[in-house]
């Protein structure tokens, strides 16, 4: 009788054990906070670390093109999660967050794919990098005002899968999108932008990624 007690307690144990690995799989930390472990991108003179978030860009010097820092895995089907914060004071100021992407070779330091689009005009909306080339859904400007937290930080979610892309700002919906065009890659790299032309800070943190189905 013990054994069997023993028996199905360690079944119990593993069981639970199991799941709990599962759990952890399903949610992964992008940023450690201190290093660029898991990330490429131009560490020397655009993208730095600090305090406990990826930073770019100066409001002393214009951005001279578009940057990205970039994810070495590539992931699909997933809710993303962050929180930004984006300064400027001159010229176009604006970021974005990059997903199903990938790094074009000409010019090597851009993206092509999805983005959760940053800025004046385009808080909130989804973007078409390098590709199609237009917005591709855009909240009501309204609605922006009475979300957004200018020059704080502020939470950022992309949800993406099964061809459906919904971003939420301070917990908001602000775009709900579905993708007709089945040539349209719904995977790949993940990406932070920080813009050209603009005397532009900006900082992205706390990101975590969950694993859907």
């Amino acid at each position: 009788m013990r054994s069997i007690t023993t028996v199905a307690g360690l079944v119990i144990v593993f069981a639970i054990t199991g799941f709990i690995g599962l759990n952890r799989q399903k949610h992964v930390a992008l940023f450690d906070g201190k290093t660029f472990k898991g990330w490429e991108g131009d560490t020397v003179n655009t993208w730095r670390i600090e305090n406990g978030s990826i930073a770019a860009g100066s409001l002393d010097k214009v951005a001279p093109h578009n940057d990205f820092i970039v994810t070495k895995k590539e992931y699909s089907n997933f809710v993303l999660r962050l929180k930004f914060k984006l300064v400027g004071k001159e010229g176009f100021v604006n970021a974005g967050v990059q997903f199903n992407s990938q790094r074009l070779k000409n010019p090597p330091y851009e993206m092509t794919g999805y983005k959760a689009d940053l800025g004046p005009r385009y808080w909130g909306s989804l973007y078409d990098e390098s590709r199609r080339n237009k917005t591709l859904a855009q909240p009501d400007s309204l609605l922006i005002v009475s979300l957004l937290k200018p020059d704080e930080w502020n939470d950022y979610e992309i949800r993406s899968g099964n061809a459906r892309i919904q971003i939420f700002l301070n917990k908001q919906k602000t775009v709900d999108y579905t993708e007709t065009d089945k040539s349209i890659p719904q995977s790949g790299h993940i990406g932070l932008q920080i813009h050209g032309g603009g005397k532009t800070m900006v900082y992205y943190k706390d990101l975590q990624l969950e694993q859907l189905p």
